[in-house]
């Protein structure tokens, strides 16, 4: 494997600097024109140049919350295409839910998706095992046999679905917590969202759609913090919406309750205003909140009560979600978006500096997840995995470019800043002027 000199990047956009890739260790970084060129010491001789002046080098992108589909539902997203996708919007892990067919229950089942990743992953692909059989709640899958695999699970969700009954919730907390696994938990109380189709609000009572009232999401949450207090356990709040949820994650991590939570983009962007307009585009679940609720989002992201961005990236053909409301799939491409959704809720606010959305995007996943190479420094001796932002840059996204199988983004045709020019998995480029290898 070949050199790479990245000239003039912006490190976590900081002071300029050259960064030496050789094989797929950074072999070193200096300010500006001090790695050498004569051939002695760290020389770059040799080395291919990227012009990166202006631009920002963060460690590659972890998402703790992506779905693949395969196997199962090929016709919305396969590894191949989902983890293209992932290279393009300049993530080097993403973290694949069980909600597949079969579902991801058993060691074979996590194991094929694992293996799938590696043969052909643009990125890694660390397979989350489901927390109950099926996903219907009722009996804990193999989450052992899972952690002993050949992928290693550590994270086991059963993401789609809430584990809504609380003796089992505690008895899978009880399982993880012999080997250091976490339980990500989908919030979402059954009985209080039946029938339900968007936010519960002033906007669903014009429009007479059924309403997800807040409470839904945050009784669970209030007592799953409860239950990983009890047992001395992890618990990961997935998609957290409201800004409920937030005063309560922000009450658990006051008494030390080992308690997580990850926020997707669109819910830093996105309000229940936009259902106004009966575009499916926008049915997700969660659903999309009040401005309130993004406003404590946002402040709840910069001050550190929510962890991590996740993508829950929610991959569905077309004919999925181009139908009436009612009959439409909940869910949202988010992989080639996530990054400039963040750049324009956070960073252009002023809320984070490019140094917490490495934090937030990178090394925070990778720690929740247990990935160690990834989610590192951008320093001597680290894996080269990395990505190369052009954060000047403003565009109309269009879906038609996509590397993933879907199209159901909400940003069709929006402006949004900043657009990932490279990334690097391990030292090999994936991604090159914004183009996949």
């Amino acid at each position: 494997m070949s050199k790479i000199l990245i000239r003039g990047a912006k490190v976590l956009g900081g002071e300029p600097q050259d960064v030496l890739i050789d094989g797929g260790t950074i072999a070193a970084t200096a300010r500006q024109g001090e790695i050498d060129w004569s051939g002695s010491g760290l020389s770059a001789e040799g080395a291919e140049v990227v012009e990166a002046e202006g631009k920002v080098l963060l460690p590659g992108l972890v998402d703790l919350h992506t779905h693949l589909r395969e196997p199962g539902r090929e016709d919305s997203e396969t590894v191949l295409t989902g983890t293209r996708a992932a290279a393009s919007g300049g993530y080097t892990t993403v973290f694949a839910m069980a909600n597949t067919f079969p579902v991801a229950d058993t060691a074979g089942v996590v194991e094929q998706v694992w293996r799938l990743g590696k043969e052909h992953g643009y990125c890694d692909v660390q397979p989350i095992g489901a927390v109950t059989v099926g996903l219907d709640g009722r009996k804990l899958a193999e989450l052992g046999a899972m952690h002993e695999s050949a992928a290693g699970v550590t994270v086991f969700s059963d993401d789609g679905k809430c584990v809504h009954d609380a003796v089992i919730m505690r008895r899978a907390l009880e399982y993880v917590k012999a080997f250091g696994g976490v339980v990500a938990q989908h919030a979402q109380e059954p009985r209080l969202t039946e029938g339900a189709e968007m936010n519960e609000g002033i906007v669903s009572a014009e429009l007479g759609l059924g309403g997800w009232p807040a409470v839904a999401e945050e009784s669970i949450i209030a007592r799953d913090v409860l239950l990983a207090d009890h047992v001395g356990s992890r618990v990961h709040i997935c998609h957290l919406s409201t800004a409920g949820s937030v005063e309560i994650v922000r009450w658990a991590k006051s008494r030390g309750i080992q308690v997580t939570a990850e926020v997707t983009p669109h819910h830093l962007l996105l309000t229940d205003e936009l259902v106004r307009t009966y575009n499916p585009v926008y049915k997700v679940n969660p659903p999309l909140r009040t401005e309130r609720d993004v406003m404590a989002l946002r402040e709840a992201l910069a001050d550190g009560t929510i962890d991590i961005v996740a993508t829950d990236h929610a991959p569905h053909p077309h004919e999925d979600k181009d139908c009436e409301w009612a009959a439409a799939a909940m869910g949202m491409v988010g992989l080639e978006t996530a990054l400039s959704v963040v750049q324009e809720t956070m960073v252009d606010t002023g809320l984070l500096d490019w140094a917490g959305v490495a934090d937030r995007m990178s090394v925070k996943p990778a720690q929740i997840g247990q990935t160690s190479v990834q989610g590192r420094p951008v320093s001597a001796g680290e894996p080269a995995n990395l990505t190369l932002v052009d954060t000047a840059y403003r565009g109309l996204v269009e879906p038609a470019g996509f590397a993933s199988r879907s199209r159901n983004t909400p940003y069709e045709g929006r402006e949004l800043p900043g657009r990932v020019t490279h990334t690097w998995l391990r030292g090999k480029a994936t991604l090159v002027d914004g183009k996949l290898t």
